[in-house]
């Protein structure tokens, strides 16, 4: 069901983007029928281009993530549970789920907002031990970043493929980005609005706009164009280190040591990749298996046979992990 939620956090964000939105929320069966139970609840962080109401829309070919509830409910490999969609999409194609004041402060309208909206609304077990957080890609880095940040706000985190390794996933996108800023004489703005207006932007155009979103995030700078600052020269592609230092401080392979504490406070942690991910993210989440357990973070690690794409199958396996760690009515 569509949850309308307006944001006073997200008033005035520089891109403009809306600030009252409908936020899906799966209703598990039996949820009208008994009025006194409270349910745990999933929060499901969608990845970068998508948004919690394409999560829960039509698909052509496998489930919808409110039909997979419906089946692992049915065979009781999971009790009934709610799951929330976020709607945190942006003018910049996504979001790394990060406060930042060149888009927002997102994480901020889904823990200090959106959270106890939900539980003012439905029939919550308002309590992080029954809270969980999961995603893929962008959305499994923000689930990483959201139980680093915030803790005792989830007691179990699930990341798919979440963006990590900056180093060897990134900085292959940097030249791609200066070759499409290059048509638009490195003006950011002008490409941001011809993208838009564009019927069929092309592949290259995706990954300069999903850089921009991730200087968003992880290096603004409210006195450069659109209050970000690119780690590289547009006309070089070389690195700028003092930028880069800002966005490797975001990789979850270097945060997790300084954010241990909070990460040991989690009931259960869960990290996947595909052993052939195409955006090398297998490479990254090794590296993260590596820290975590350097750092005395106890976690669940799996590499499976799969690329970045068509991995819901995935869900199948953290869906039910995720759930036995949480507090039931």
């Amino acid at each position: 069901m569509p949850w309308a939620v307006e944001s006073k956090l997200l008033v005035d964000n520089p891109l403009s983007d809306p600030i009252q939105r409908a936020h899906p929320v799966y209703l598990p069966p039996g949820y009208e029928d008994n009025p006194s139970k409270r349910f745990p609840v999933l929060w499901s962080l969608a990845a970068y281009t998508n948004a919690g109401p394409g999560q829960v829309a039509w698909r052509n070919h496998g489930e919808t993530l409110p039909e997979r509830l419906d089946r692992l409910i049915h065979e009781g490999l999971i009790p009934p549970v709610m799951m929330v969609f976020p709607d945190c999409y942006t003018s910049l194609g996504g979001n790394q789920y990060v406060n930042t004041p060149a888009m927002g402060r997102y994480a901020d309208h889904i823990v200090e907002e959106l959270i106890p909206a939900l539980d003012r609304d439905f029939r919550t077990i308002p309590n992080w031990e029954a809270r969980a957080v999961f995603g893929k890609s962008s959305g499994g880095f923000g689930a990483l970043h959201l139980a680093m940040h915030f803790p005792q706000t989830w007691k179990a985190v699930a990341s798919h493929a979440g963006d990590c390794g900056f180093d060897r996933v990134y900085t292959r996108d940097f030249t791609i980005t200066c070759d499409v800023l290059a048509r638009y004489k490195g003006d950011l703005a002008k490409f941001v609005r011809a993208f838009w207006r564009s019927k069929r932007p092309g592949h290259a155009d995706f990954h300069a706009l999903m850089t921009l979103c991730l200087a968003a995030s992880y290096s603004p700078d409210v006195n450069e164009p659109l209050g970000l600052a690119l780690p590289f020269d547009l006309d070089t592609a070389e690195i700028i280190p003092s930028i880069w230092s800002r966005w490797l401080a975001f990789d979850p392979v270097n945060a997790c040591a300084k954010k241990a504490q909070a990460l040991k406070m989690l009931g259960g942690l869960w990290i996947d990749v595909g052993q052939r991910d195409q955006y090398f993210m297998h490479y990254g989440t090794r590296s993260l298996h590596q820290a975590l357990s350097e750092a005395g973070i106890d976690h669940h690690f799996e590499e499976f046979d799969g690329t970045h794409s068509g991995i819901d199958w995935r869900l199948d396996h953290s869906i039910p992990w995720l759930v036995a760690q949480l507090a039931n009515d």
